[in-house]
């Protein structure tokens, strides 16, 4: 990957200053070699304040000279990023795009630009322990191909896939996944408080408890099963706290949450931005 390459990030969100970080961080690109395209010029100035890169105002002039083109808006802001970038990108331009849902084949006919990578990244990524899954289109050239696995790695984990099918399938997964795992810290946090703890006390008791959990998996050969059941005496306390989360549908929750995440991807890439919750 050369340094001297351009990027225009379009949509300095969350995710597209992630993008920022860990380009930096991990060396791949001088500031001077990336500019960021946004509608505000508050948040533009302070990515120019933390990282010393370029921004505009422009979409379309954020392209012009860009060798890898980064789409980071929502999906419903695709139509006027479509618009403003038409007959915009340079020939060769590599563009990735890490909008849920939305399919490489809308990409192209929206942009009018064959080589396109589509990618889902997750918020850890902002700290370099994210989790992408990601695709490409026909066209797009071996060194293209190179060069998105250094990009989307320098965010964490990265897997390529050939069917593009898996990306929403991952989406529902790890793209949505960490809001599940958050979800169940605070659940855990505040089950803690309820009982007594001090929150601050309980905060690191359940960081650490995950966190552990996590490391000693994934240096473990054994299926998760096998692992809970080792924790989980006869009449203990763990066989009781999980009866009571079976009971109560722990599992079928969790298995419905992503498939209508899942679900929702979907209707994200056919444009129906609206859903009725009582239906899922």
């Amino acid at each position: 990957m050369d340094k001297h390459q351009k990027f225009s990030i379009i949509g300095p969100g969350v995710m597209g200053e992630a993008l920022v970080s860990r380009l930096l961080s991990n060396q791949l690109i001088e500031p001077g070699n990336i500019i960021a395209a946004g509608p505000r010029q508050d948040r533009l100035d302070e990515l120019v304040d933390r990282y010393q890169i370029k921004t505009t105002l422009n979409n379309a002039e954020a392209v012009q000279e860009a060798d890898v083109v980064i789409l980071c808006v929502k999906p419903q802001k695709l139509s006027q990023v479509f618009e403003d970038l038409q007959n915009q990108l340079p020939q060769n331009a590599l563009v990735i795009s890490i909008l849920a849902g939305v399919p490489i084949n809308a990409l192209i006919a929206g942009l009018k630009h064959p080589y396109v990578v589509r990618a889902m990244p997750n918020t850890p990524a902002q700290v370099g322990e994210g989790m992408t899954v990601w695709t490409q289109s026909q066209q797009t050239s071996e060194a293209q191909h190179a060069l998105a696995d250094k990009i989307l790695s320098a965010l964490g984990q990265a897997i390529f896939v050939e069917e593009e099918a898996y990306i929403d399938m991952a989406t529902a997964v790890s793209g949505t996944g960490p809001a599940y795992v958050f979800l169940f810290l605070e659940s855990m946090i505040d089950a803690g408080v309820h009982l007594g703890l001090p929150r601050r006390i309980a905060e690191e008791m359940v960081v650490q408890t995950i966190k552990g959990s996590i490391i000693y998996y994934a240096q473990n050969s054994s299926h998760p099963a096998r692992l809970r059941n080792q924790v989980t005496s006869p009449g203990g306390t763990s066989a009781t706290a999980l009866y009571y989360l079976e009971k109560m549908g722990f599992r079928t929750a969790i298995s419905r949450a992503i498939w209508a995440a899942f679900t929702r991807s979907q209707e994200l890439g056919k444009g129906q931005m609206h859903q009725d919750p009582e239906k899922i």
